[in-house]
């Protein structure tokens, strides 16, 4: 995404996102980690690094990743660069970078440096703000936005 062409579906506030060039050409990544979470209650999941705002990625989850198989069938990619692109098909970094096993309290730390966190339990996506640039917020779950997402 290029400030030129800046998302219309939320504005985005400056503290919420990393900004770096590439090619001339300012993007940005709002971080985030997708999960399922296992009967044990241990959290299996993968980093997401392109638009993990509730209001695109929560919606794209919500549309198009609402069964525990079409979840993790894209957790089992492993890590990626966006899950929804413009060929509605998600961009894994590849085998070197595998899904995480995690306990609930290391998914949900703040030292992860991503700025959501979602998790498919019981059927339903669940979506934490963590509160990345606010050291002493804790990280508390926001809603997703309903609709489907324009893409």
């Amino acid at each position: 995404m290029t400030l030129g062409k800046v998302s219309t579906i939320t504005p985005f506030r400056p503290e919420m996102v990393y900004i770096k060039r590439v090619k001339q050409i300012t993007t940005m990544g709002t971080r985030a980690r997708i999960g399922i979470q296992l009967a044990d209650e241990s959290v299996l999941s993968v980093y997401h690094h392109w638009d993990g705002y509730p209001e695109w990625l929560g919606r794209i989850l919500k549309t198009h990743f609402n069964t525990k198989e079409k979840v993790a069938e894209l957790i089992d990619g492993g890590d990626m660069s966006v899950c929804w692109n413009d060929d509605h098909k998600s961009e894994h970094y590849g085998s070197d970078c595998p899904p995480s096993l995690l306990k609930m309290s290391e998914y949900l730390d703040k030292l992860r440096n991503e700025e959501y966190a979602y998790i498919f339990r019981n059927g339903e996506w669940i979506c934490y703000n963590m509160h990345e640039f606010e050291n002493d917020k804790s990280p508390e779950i926001v809603e997703i936005p309903v609709g489907y997402p324009g893409c």
